[in-house]
């Protein structure tokens, strides 16, 4: 009886893994997943070399996990049974009630000691006023949101050596949706407190909260941290724009020549990488106009993709936000600025970011 019980057992599990191999030929790849928000691994070409050095069979490996059936809903499980066994890190992510917060590594030191020295060399090399601004995650604002026993780098050595004050202004609205509970960017409201700690560093008056009008903009945003996690039963985040574009120029650089860019493109919101919205997502070069603002000087901000949106912010104190991407702009920001008459130059990273960055040596041309 247990022998019989046994084969049944056994050939049950090969009829399920024949199936899902059977299923698997039948579905066409996919290019892309959206719930990860990332291209997956597609069939490799055969090599007797690359059988010989191993790097067919890692491939092949690759692309069967990548185009697994119902991918998406096996990760989603995978996470429900490790969170079921109490477990509370995932691929990185902290589960902390209805909030995911990433883990934050400790940094290779001389690797951030040479951004900081790369940042000081751009001072040297421009008559603009130069600030650092390093932007804190949520895994040090809302610390006390880790679970028990938690590891995460304490950044606060790093952010001493921030010329703009992200970090207190930040703390002080802890208890505020100032971080996206399933994305790692900082919210508008977030944005905004952002935007008046650089005002403040760069000696000017920012407007007041109740100067903007809130838009929602969607209810439905799943973030990175969303797809990196596994963890998929959290509510959406609620995405809003606050600022209106009546009077603004924008003007992207995406191929090498300008085209006309916009404050929102909002045909992001359609699509899994909804953060993008803010002016229309990764680019090079964009450079926005403000005509109502006459003597407000011209701002240029070596960012990451936090300052897609306080960018808007921006656009209404000074006359030209310029933003510049050192993953794709690899030119002078020195000559650049010289040439396009810039005032201020603010260098703004969130420290997530600052501390992996290899492109910021850019910075000493």
């Amino acid at each position: 009886m247990i022998k019989a019980y046994s084969r049944f057992l056994s050939a049950l599990f090969c009829l399920f893994l024949g199936g899902l191999l059977v299923w698997h030929v039948l579905l066409p790849d996919r290019a892309k997943s959206e719930t990860e928000n990332r291209t997956l691994a597609q069939a490799p070409e055969f090599s007797w070399a690359a059988l010989m050095d191993g790097s067919f069979t890692e491939a092949v490996e690759d692309y069967f996990a990548d185009q697994f059936p119902l991918r998406d809903g096996w990760t989603g499980l995978k996470a429900r049974a490790e969170q079921l066994i109490g477990k509370s890190e995932f691929n990185g992510v902290y589960l902390c009630g209805d909030t995911l917060i990433s883990k934050v590594e400790k940094p290779d030191e001389t690797l951030v000691e040479k951004n900081l020295s790369y940042v000081d060399r751009l001072a040297e090399n421009t008559d603009a006023n130069v600030v650092l601004g390093l932007i804190p995650s949520a895994a040090e604002v809302w610390r006390d949101k880790l679970p028990a026993g938690a590891e995460s780098w304490d950044q606060r050595s790093l952010l001493a050596q921030s010329d703009v004050d992200f970090s207190n202004v930040l703390t002080a609205h802890a208890d505020e949706p100032i971080f996206y509970r399933t994305d790692h960017h900082w919210t508008t409201l977030g944005a905004y407190y952002g935007y008046t700690a650089l005002m403040e560093a760069l000696g000017r008056e920012p407007l007041k909260l109740d100067s903007f009008t809130r838009e929602t903009a969607s209810e439905s945003f799943n973030g990175t941290l969303y797809s990196q996690s596994g963890i998929h039963w959290l509510t959406p985040d609620t995405m809003e724009f606050w600022v209106g574009d009546h009077g603004l120029t924008v003007t992207s650089w995406r191929g090498g020549a300008p085209e006309p860019g916009s404050l929102y493109d909002r045909s992001y919101l359609e699509q899994k990488d909804k953060y993008s919205a803010f002016l229309g997502g990764n680019q090079p070069l964009c450079v926005i106009k403000n005509e109502a603002v006459l003597d407000g000087g011209k701002l240029l901000l070596i960012r990451d993709s936090y300052s897609d949106a306080l960018a808007p912010f921006l656009s209404q104190s000074f006359s030209e936000v310029h933003l510049l991407d050192l993953r794709y702009y690899r030119a002078s920001a020195a000559q650049y600025a010289a040439e396009n008459g810039i005032d201020n130059i603010a260098v703004l990273y969130s420290v997530q970011n600052f501390i992996t960055d290899r492109n910021l040596v850019f910075l000493t041309q």
